[in-house]
């Protein structure tokens, strides 16, 4: 159902790889006076902080639980293999997880892509995280597999990435519990959306009315101004040489001027 609640502020959790810049932006925009809150999220916690009540929504990776999230899916990201700046794969601009077969490739507990073994050769435990994987990179011990916002996040000079063409596919969503979906909420679907201030479902009951001006009440100011000839007052003669009822232009052709003669 939908909520009226007024709010205090409205908390946004998101997770790494995931850039909210250009939506907080576009809200301190149209609500200024309702703070944006930023929670930065683990990935494996995001639907829980959701859950618990500690943001109103959240940028996710996907997959979501349907029966408690609604979720609106934004893009797909690109997967890519991180390796040391001097392996191999550097020489080619993408490889395929059969290129993978012989390396050790690392997966982290905070997995975003799903599958339930990477390609490759295991290493000898998992790390905690993407960030403690990235680290075993750069010394080393494997490779990494991960979505290319991530790699861009965790960027170092001794690493590069090269994209991973048969790989499975992170995509990042917003998502919400359905049965708190406020009007704050609804506001920031129509941003994420990219529905304009004056759409209907996009203008937020903050907006003073001079702002939303009825169609028809504009065209009530504007009648007379359109350029549409008026109809002359009746007597009234019209034209470029119109003069009064007697003589000039305005005159009949042919009428005699003065008093009628009296024939003998």
């Amino acid at each position: 159902m939908t909520g009226s609640e007024e709010t205090l502020s409205f908390r946004l959790a998101y997770v790494p790889g995931v850039t909210p810049t250009k939506w907080v932006r576009i809200w301190n925009e149209r609500l200024p006076g309702i703070p944006l809150e930023l929670v930065a999220t683990p990935p494996a916690e995001a639907y829980d902080v959701l859950r618990d009540g500690g943001a109103d929504a959240g940028f996710v990776r996907l997959p979501a639980d349907r029966t408690f999230f609604s979720a609106i899916p934004l893009y797909t990201e690109t997967t890519v293999v991180v390796v040391p700046k001097d392996h191999l794969f550097t020489a080619a601009d993408e490889v395929s997880t059969e290129d993978l077969a012989d390396e050790i490739v690392l997966h982290p507990l905070d997995d975003t892509l799903g599958w339930e073994r990477p390609p490759g050769q295991p290493a000898f435990e998992r790390p905690a995280t993407t960030a403690d994987a990235i680290e075993l990179v750069a010394a080393g011990i494997g490779l990494l597999v991960v979505p290319q916002s991530l790699a861009r996040l965790y960027h170092r000079k001794d690493l590069k990435y090269r994209t991973l063409t048969d790989a499975p596919q992170s995509q990042v969503a917003l998502a919400w519990p359905e049965e708190r979906t406020t009007d704050r909420v609804e506001d920031f679907i129509g941003i994420v959306r990219g529905r304009t201030l004056n759409s209907t479902r996009g203008r937020t009951q903050d907006q003073p009315r001079s702002q939303d001006q009825p169609r028809s009440q504009s065209k009530s100011k504007n009648a007379g101004k359109s350029g549409a000839r008026q109809k002359p007052a009746a007597g009234k003669p019209t034209g470029k040489g119109a003069k009064g009822p007697r003589g000039g232009s305005g005159a009949a052709k042919g009428a005699r001027r003065g008093k009628p003669r009296r024939r003998p």
